[in-house]
């Protein structure tokens, strides 16, 4: 670690120490009967455990397939390699387009894909680097002169009439979806399904990390970079910006509004409590440093552990250099501090929750598959070749993957024997977290989910809750034990 580093976590220490102190019991609370009211649900409440960290308890019964939960991430980011298989909103990761434009903009980066690896043309190259970004595929749809293919076969001309939507599916008009909504800062990194979501998301996270025309070239340039880095080792590093993104912007939110209820402490320039607030959500949720607690890999002798989390703890630092490079703010310098950034993508590691979207694309298919069959043959002739490019797996990869912090549901601890699980039904098209009972739930009990396989044996569920940092000691455990 660099001396620079060592300032920014000296010199902040005392500030940093209160930031990750544990909250007390009334604070804790608070804090979520206050997100439970806003979510709207009833029925649940979430208590200190004391020793064993937070639970979520029931106020009422809940029966079988009763939905406990809806949870709205804190933060969510979609894989940057699942971006090239699904355009989605960048702030609630409903599906967004048109079937056409779905199944085109897939099989097109398939098609940039498989030619990459066999055709160094400059152009195609450029493409095959960008194919992160959803924003190319906006290009594809809106203005086709500029995305071209290579040559003029009748399967490229129809990936390219599926994009700019002059080829229109049978059928595909009963799977509408939202249109395509640029973001307002101009980058080719984010699209969103209204323009209350693209209004949203820019002012809690994105106007910091936009790369678009409102950023300038140098920050433009230290933010490609970071994205660039996290992408190609850990993409839980975009997670980790979007928090500092939003603790800033919050805080402004809340300065701004103090000042102007409190116009006589103007001269005041930083608030550290009005910092706390906007920290809270983080606060609240359970983190270690990542570098300390991340299993070791079986690849990796226990001789080399050391060396293991000191490669951990440095990538952590080079990518929050590059952050600095990109958003830093003076007043803010303990938010950059390692300790503060390590804990961030810990507490994403420990409260490891997948984001997953079903595919209309899969839901098209199957109401073709299911016409009668004299419609479904005539209708094959135009879907069936797509279909057939796709793959037999096609169902695998078109669904939206990401990671995502959600507040309430991370409060759930884990059963190999839980009373309740994540599912979401055929009503559930965004990223929110689902909650549903997987048997009756009386009053007061505390509502459990498995972290893991259930269905695996002992050694093999103990292996992977490793992960995780405990052992569990649920009633199957220990009888198997």
């Amino acid at each position: 670690m660099s001396d620079v580093d060592c300032q920014f976590d000296v010199k902040y220490k005392d500030q940093i120490s209160c930031m990750l102190s544990p909250d007390n019991s009334n604070d804790v609370k608070n804090y979520y009967e206050n997100l439970i009211r806003k979510r709207q649900y009833c029925g649940i409440e979430v208590k200190d455990k004391r020793f064993m960290g937070k639970g979520t308890f029931t106020t009422e019964v809940f029966g079988k397939d009763d939905l406990i939960l809806k949870d709205r991430m804190f933060v969510a980011s979609q894989h940057h390699f699942n971006k090239m298989d699904c355009l989605v909103c960048s702030h609630c990761f409903r599906y967004i387009g048109s079937i056409e434009l779905q199944i085109g903009r897939k099989l097109f980066f398939d098609h940039l894909k498989s030619s990459s690896k066999t055709d160094d043309d400059e152009n195609t190259s450029n493409v095959s680097k960008q194919s992160h970004s959803p924003k190319n595929c906006e290009i594809t749809h809106t203005n086709s002169e500029k995305m071209k293919l290579n040559n003029d076969s009748t399967y490229q001309k129809s990936l390219e009439a599926l994009m700019n939507g002059t080829l229109i599916l049978p059928y595909s008009k009963k799977f509408r979806l939202p249109p395509v909504i640029s973001c307002p800062g101009g980058c080719e990194e984010e699209h969103y399904c209204s323009e209350k979501c693209a209004i949203n998301d820019w002012k809690i996270y994105h106007s910091l990390l936009c790369t678009g025309l409102k950023s300038t070239p140098l920050k433009k340039e230290a933010l490609i970079k970071f994205i660039e880095h996290a992408n190609s080792t850990n993409d839980v590093f975009i997670l980790a910006a979007k928090v500092i993104s939003y603790t800033i912007l919050e805080y402004k939110k809340r300065r701004d509004n103090y000042l102007k209820n409190c116009p006589q402490k103007r001269k005041q320039k930083f608030i550290f409590p009005l910092l706390l607030e906007a920290w809270k959500p983080v606060s609240m949720a359970f983190k270690e440093r990542w570098w300390d607690f991340v299993s070791l890999p079986d690849d990796v002798d226990k001789n080399d552990e050391l060396s293991f989390r000191n490669e951990l703890k440095n990538l952590a630092n080079h990518s929050l250099n590059l952050l600095r490079e990109a958003i830093f703010e003076e007043e803010f310098g303990q938010l950059f501090s390692l300790e503060i950034y390590g804990n961030i993508i810990g507490m994403f590691e420990l409260n490891n929750l997948d984001l997953v979207v079903a595919s209309p694309v899969e839901d098209y298919f199957l109401y073709i598959d299911g016409l009668n069959p004299l419609e479904k043959a005539k209708t094959e002739k135009i879907t069936r070749p797509f279909l057939d490019a796709l793959g037999d797996d096609y169902a695998d990869y078109i669904h939206v993957s990401g990671s995502a912090f959600f507040p309430l549901h991370s409060c759930m601890n884990h059963s190999c024997c839980p009373n309740a699980k994540a599912f979401k039904r055929d009503q559930d098209r965004d990223g929110q977290a689902v909650i549903l009972a997987t048997q009756y739930i009386p009053k007061g009990a505390e509502v459990t989910i498995s972290y893991i396989d259930e269905s695996l044996p002992y050694k093999d569920r103990c292996l992977q809750l490793a992960d995780y940092g405990f052992k569990c000691k649920c009633l199957r455990c220990l009888s198997e034990e």
